[in-house]
């Protein structure tokens, strides 16, 4: 994955699945008709104002709550670049990979970014903000390559020559 600027959005700590789309909306047919509603408890204007490419910073316990596969597959519907918090759910962190979702561990970068700041990711090596790098952790390789191919089947796919 190469490296990307987006636009900031910053989210607190504990951001849990039914923040990120409320059990009310699982109902409708597709992710795409329920990522309108991704964050709606917490900002109900979020996921409209969200552009591709843009970035969500968090804090701490990113997707807790329960293990619903669409969280990510929300975040991924609105296309955030990627998501950044000081740390993640296991289970939430794991369904992301799954679905090609880009996620970094940092601790710093909350304390310092402000919303609608231009936030550059180098996937496995630095974020940069203001001229200043702070530096993350690699995924491991296998992890990436999921990443790459938009998440686990289509890697899996490309793996068996299926696509």
């Amino acid at each position: 994955m190469n490296q990307f600027t987006g636009k900031v959005w910053v989210l607190g700590d504990d951001i849990d699945t039914d923040i990120i789309i409320p059990t009310d909306y699982l109902a409708l047919p597709t992710v795409e008709d329920m990522k309108q509603y991704g964050f709606s408890p917490l900002r109900p204007d979020l996921a409209s104002l969200i552009q591709e490419g843009d970035i969500i910073v968090a804090g701490k316990n990113f997707g807790c709550g329960s293990s619903r596969e669409q969280a990510p597959e929300i975040i991924k519907a609105l296309k955030v670049g990627c998501v950044i918090a000081k740390s993640y759910a296991r289970i939430f962190f794991r369904n992301s990979i799954n679905n090609g979702l880009l996620l970094i561990e940092n601790s710093e970068i909350q304390d310092v970014v402000k919303e609608g700041d231009m936030l550059t990711v180098s996937p496995g090596e630095y974020l940069e903000l203001d001229g200043k790098r702070y530096s993350i952790s690699t995924l491991p390789d296998n992890l990436m390559d999921i990443i790459n191919a938009g998440g686990l089947v289509k890697a899996m796919q490309k793996r068996n020559g299926v696509i």
